[in-house]
């Protein structure tokens, strides 16, 4: 079974599979807590949406504040 994003272009922004766990983690709370904060209904899951800003390398490891992400996404 092949995922998208790949697992080795993930790993490229966050070194290690559990840091990347949390960091996604992380991110899709913000960003459901953002959506339902506003009303506004998410048309894919926050996961996923997390996992493809890892995989577009707006997230990163070093990314401790997340806030950079999260004001691109508004």
């Amino acid at each position: 079974m092949m995922l998208y994003p790949a697992m080795d272009k993930l790993t490229s922004y966050v070194p290690n599979r559990y840091m990347l766990v949390n960091v996604v983690a992380r991110r899709a709370r913000q960003i459901a807590e953002a959506a339902e904060e506003i009303g506004e209904p998410l048309e894919e899951k926050p996961v996923t949406l997390a996992i493809n800003e890892v995989a577009e390398g707006r997230l990163d490891a070093g990314s401790t504040d997340l806030m950079r992400a999260e004001e691109e996404q508004e």
